[in-house]
């Protein structure tokens, strides 16, 4: 039953995006083919036994999106990921003995939705790219090659100009580790944003489970405040968010809290940002989780705790970021610790992030990347590099 009714859902997407174009171009010709290319060069050196990764993997991706017809579209987009070097474990068996780069090589359907977009109300039956608020909870993981979409249905109502609600049924997660892992599911996820003076308020609920023929849930309610403000001349930006989580696995229950506190300031064109960020633990027993969240853009780009131990992580950062020579640049400071410290864990590392990013006439983009990852009780010394170049219509 299952199956059928993801086959179901995926043909009616796609033939949606196959015969929308023919009435669609008759009514107004506006249809849309769009590409996205990716060439990227990831290093890994840890110290440990592991060889040293060295990974070249090109990453395309070609879109077709149908102009809308009474309030109706659809999309269809494909996606392939092919290593020039492989010398690294894609985690789907490939490179064993090698450190991990996530980037297995792979040919999917990354999007393939119908919409109906009103004055109020969107609505997207089928596969797409979904995210809410910054990506903490639900996002796309988009530094990866194969990027996280989902399989199900998504609202988005128009209340007012101050709020939306938005609404999702997910019967599938689409992973970053091509098909071989993705995970069927029934997740409800729940999201309201009320926005007003410059500040955004957001409340939540993402009621997450594995349709695995097993007794599970991972339920999170929460709030987010995300503002900004001036102190004389100073551009200020600041971030409050609480949510609590209970995870039940059989007849094991675990409850465990959220915080995030983060305060940002232009200064002489400089954007410094210090942040505090908890992912709670319960007696060490198990600690909040994020599994549908864009993890990288949290925690330190080296991805050591993508998932936070059992003892709880505490993150305490700072970051200076701002524009030179046409792009982009950023350095970042994480000191890791844990939440519930025991007799082995307490000290969870640090970590040093550096940035630069430019795009250029036509399309074209291209960046260097570099993080160090200091150990501390868990874990081992990793280091880093990004090189990438990229294409867009």
């Amino acid at each position: 039953m299952k199956a059928t009714r993801m086959k179901m859902l995926t043909g009616i997407a796609l033939s949606a995006a196959v015969l929308s174009p023919l009435s669609v171009q008759a009514e107004e010709g506006l249809d849309k083919l769009y590409g996205d290319f990716r060439l990227r060069l990831e290093t890994v050196d840890q110290d440990n036994a592991l060889k040293d990764a060295t990974a070249l993997t090109l990453r395309s991706r070609l879109g077709y999106a149908t102009d809308s017809y009474n309030g109706f579209s659809a999309r269809v987009e494909v996606e392939n990921n092919v290593a020039l070097v492989d010398d690294y474990n894609d985690t789907n068996g490939n490179g064993a003995g090698f450190s991990v780069v996530p980037d297995p090589e792979f040919t999917e359907l990354d999007q393939g939705f119908i919409q109906y977009k009103g004055d109020a109300l969107t609505a997207k039956l089928g596969r797409q790219v979904l995210t809410y608020d910054n990506h903490r909870f639900i996002g796309h993981v988009g530094w990866r090659q194969d990027r996280q979409t989902f399989d199900g249905l998504s609202l988005a109502w128009k209340v007012a100009d101050e709020l939306t609600l938005n609404a999702a049924y997910l019967e599938k997660r689409n992973r970053i580790f091509a098909n071989e892992k993705d995970i069927d599911s029934k997740d409800v996820l729940l999201n309201m944003a009320y926005s007003q003076g410059g500040g955004k308020l957001s409340a939540y609920a993402y009621l997450l489970e594995v349709d695995n023929n097993t007794q599970n849930s991972l339920d999170t309610f929460g709030v987010r405040y995300a503002g900004k403000s001036k102190l004389a001349e100073t551009a200020l930006s600041y971030v409050l968010e609480f949510a609590t989580q209970t995870n039940e696995s059989g007849a094991t229950s675990n409850d465990t809290e959220y915080f995030l506190a983060e305060l940002a300031a232009v200064v002489s064109g400089v954007k410094v940002t210090v942040g505090y960020e908890l992912l709670g633990s319960e007696n060490g027993a198990k600690a909040f989780s994020t599994p549908l969240a864009t993890g990288h853009k949290f925690n330190g780009w080296a991805d050591q705790y993508l998932a936070a131990p059992n003892e709880g992580l505490v993150d305490v950062y700072l970051s200076l970021g701002g524009k030179i020579a046409g792009g982009k640049w950023l350095l970042a400071y994480h000191d890791f610790a844990a939440d519930e410290s025991s007799a082995t864990v307490d000290d969870l590392g640090s970590e040093i992030n550096v940035l630069y990013a430019r795009k250029f006439k036509g399309g074209f983009s291209g960046g260097i990347k570099y993080a160090a990852f200091s150990a501390g009780e868990i874990k081992v010394d990793t280091d880093k590099l990004w090189l990438w170049t990229g294409f867009k219509f």
